[in-house]
């Protein structure tokens, strides 16, 4: 099994959103950057965990946990003039974006904000922590996944 984190606006797409879904499951649309687009297309298998993250927000935090529950598939979106992720270099036969379905799992007992993980020696290589960083979609090792669910009840 592999870990992630996954990053969305709360505003544009927020866990409570995921909650609400029908059968609370939906794509994971509109991601423009090849490495994470990779990542989704290439490394994300079923029953994968992800932390839901909430970015660029007056508290960005891990506020969740899905699971992934359809591999990488074209991304639709890229398709279509009417959305904002329209690319019109990404057509039927040679798609450039993809997308994975994920499921809500539950919301963590507490928000864990950015400023909290960085205090932690534990996160150090976590590439959220990284400087700079702006994936969207990054790995998470499980030596991590697993101390950031222990601080739940901190």
């Amino acid at each position: 099994m592999n870990y992630w984190l996954m990053k969305s606006e709360p505003e544009a797409f927020g866990i409570d959103n995921l909650q609400q879904m029908p059968e609370q499951t939906e794509h994971w649309d509109g991601v423009r950057n090849y490495q994470a687009r990779n990542m989704m297309r290439d490394d994300m298998k079923i029953g994968d965990l992800a932390f839901f993250y909430h970015s660029n927000c007056a508290e960005p935090a891990i506020v969740g946990i899905m699971e992934v529950v359809k591999e990488g598939y074209p991304d639709f979106t890229a398709f279509d003039p009417n959305s904002k992720y329209f690319d019109a270099k990404s057509v039927g036969d040679k798609p450039r974006w993809f997308m994975v379905d994920i499921r809500y799992v539950r919301h963590l007992k507490r928000p864990i904000a950015l400023k909290e993980l960085k205090e932690y020696p534990q996160l150090d290589g976590m590439q959220i922590l990284r400087k700079g960083n702006r994936l969207s979609i990054t790995p998470v090792s499980k030596e991590h996944w697993d101390f950031i669910v222990g601080l739940e009840n901190a």
